[in-house]
């Protein structure tokens, strides 16, 4: 895969040079060292998601020599809806835009297909198995999509990435951001044990679910 000159200038600029200082110093978001992601082939993020900054404090904490092989896969209605807006999104974000009304009938169009392209590809992806923005501090119920892509590409990892704060800092529906002590938990490359969706999405679940308890994050079933 040939590396994008221009575009990798770009994104290094906009998310190490431009949001991460914004972010760190304004914004109070707490960054590890992922530096170890370099040493991954290809892998997939996947994070909780209870915020708009969720995606742009991913991309910040990345190392800046892989940024541009890592697209965040995001909805197409949305980031995508117009011709400039979806060009804007794939340059300055570098998503992977998907329809998630999409059917297998669909074809390339088919939202798992332009997944499974992108990692044939040798991109690695962040995915949100949540789905959409949940409530803040809360963890809902994960997709069994990450599961079914992870069966179809054998020897790919997975990264869970648990992010406390952003919907404290910019809550669903909030225009303002509010300075919080947000952080990024990453953490290791792991395979998968089984080639069973439902076995892998209980181990993902086990994984978050220990990120959970160790961090102090209620999720939707201290509730019940």
């Amino acid at each position: 895969m040939e590396k994008p000159l221009l575009k990798s200038i770009c994104l290094r600029l906009t998310y190490k040079v431009l949001f991460r200082p914004v972010l760190k110093f304004f914004v109070g978001v707490q960054y590890p060292d992922c530096s170890f992601l370099k040493d991954e082939k290809q892998f997939v993020i996947i994070a909780n998601h209870n915020s708009h900054l969720d995606t742009l404090s991913l991309l910040t904490s990345l190392p800046g020599e892989i940024l541009w092989k890592v697209k965040p896969v995001a909805a197409e209605d949305y980031f995508g809806n117009t011709k400039l807006k979806a060009k804007l999104s794939n340059f300055f974000i570098n998503t992977l835009l998907i329809n998630r009304h999409s059917k297998r009938e669909d074809g390339a169009n088919y939202s798992m297909n332009r997944m499974l392209k992108a990692i044939d590809d040798g991109y690695s992806l962040i995915l949100f198995p949540e789905g959409s923005r949940g409530e803040p501090e809360q963890m809902s119920k994960m997709k069994s999509g990450i599961a079914r892509l992870l069966v179809q590409k054998p020897g790919l990892k997975y990264v869970p990435v648990f992010m406390t704060g952003m919907g404290t800092s910019l809550p669903k529906g909030g225009v303002l951001i509010l300075p919080y002590n947000a952080t990024l938990h990453f953490g290791k490359p792991t395979l998968p044990e089984s080639d069973d969706p439902h076995t892998i999405m209980d181990q993902i679940e086990k994984d978050f679910g220990a990120m959970v308890e160790k961090y102090g994050i209620k999720d939707d079933d201290d509730d019940e």
